[in-house]
């Protein structure tokens, strides 16, 4: 451990040669594995399992019961609801060994994936998408995106403070909570500064 500037519960364990960022918190029967980098100002909750390579960025929240295989990337901002699944092998099988195929799942700035989703491996989650309670993400999802379902399907956009948006016929919406101006233009929703 580089930085020890960050709380963990007795019952945490934190290995050897883990990178955790100042301010962040690990709670009960946690496990920080070697060789993974945990940002600032993290809140890991009880039951997690961060593996080795993993990184999550700075104020990325992980709710309880939630297992981060090596392959995952997230960046600052994202949320990780309660019980929550990654993979990381497309086809394992237990009597043969695939650590040399693991796939990288991405998760952009902000995204929040709710409680018992899954997200099979190797796909990207765009910047600020919503994936909901349930969901299974089979495919690449773009940034501010709703996804619901088994497979999910995309069924609307939302803002960066998670509010869904209504397009007017400009293709122009309004958070309701920022007053953010965002545009729809070619199936991809960007915010206008």
């Amino acid at each position: 451990m580089i930085n020890t500037n960050f709380f963990h519960h007795p019952s945490a364990i934190v290995d050897e040669n883990a990178v955790i960022g100042e301010g962040t918190k690990i709670w009960h029967f946690s496990h920080i594995m070697s060789h993974c980098t945990i940002g600032k100002n993290c809140n890991i909750g009880q039951n997690v399992v961060v593996s080795p390579q993993v990184v999550l960025g700075n104020n990325v929240k992980v709710q309880n019961n939630v297992s981060i295989y090596t392959g995952v990337i997230c960046e600052d901002d994202v949320f990780l609801g309660p019980s929550m699944v990654f993979t990381n092998v497309i086809n394992p099988r237990s009597a043969i060994v695939r650590k040399n195929e693991y796939k990288t799942t991405h998760v952009r700035k902000g995204a929040s994936i709710g409680a018992n989703a899954t997200i099979v491996c190797g796909n990207e989650l765009g910047a600020y998408c919503l994936i909901g309670a349930g969901a299974v993400i089979t495919k690449p999802v773009p940034a501010f995106a709703l996804m619901v379902g088994n497979p999910a399907k995309q069924i609307g956009w939302v803002s960066e403070y998670g509010h869904r948006l209504h397009f007017n016929e400009n293709n122009k919406a309004i958070c309701p909570e920022s007053n953010q101006v965002y545009i729809l233009d070619n199936q991809q929703v960007k915010r206008i500064e």
